[in-house]
């Protein structure tokens, strides 16, 4: 090829590739301002709310059975807690492999 079909292919390549381009799309993919966005995301989603806004301004609470829950702990009289299955997997006590004895 000589030199001018090749400029002109050249030439052909930049208009059509500068087609794609628009002038407030960064050449990279989300612009300089959602780089570690995610990271941002993950850790703002850990952060407490300082002015949270709730139903009551303060919960209903008995002192009466605080003060009860005291007095248990302190006699070492605690209410034991009913035991809560989470789920009805059965445990096996297998290796998995089939080898011969």
């Amino acid at each position: 090829m000589n030199i001018e079909k090749t400029s002109a292919l050249v030439l052909a390549a930049a208009l059509a590739l500068s087609a794609c381009a628009t002038p407030d799309t960064p050449p990279y993919m989300g612009g300089p301002d959602n780089f570690g966005e995610a990271n941002r995301q993950t850790m703002m989603a850990q952060v407490i709310d300082p002015a949270p806004q709730y139903d009551t301004a303060v919960p209903e609470t008995s002192a009466e059975h605080a003060g009860q829950a005291v007095e248990r702990y302190r006699t070492d009289k605690v209410k034991k807690p009913e035991r809560v299955k989470t789920s009805n997997a059965l445990s096996s006590s297998g290796s998995g492999g089939g080898g011969s004895e």
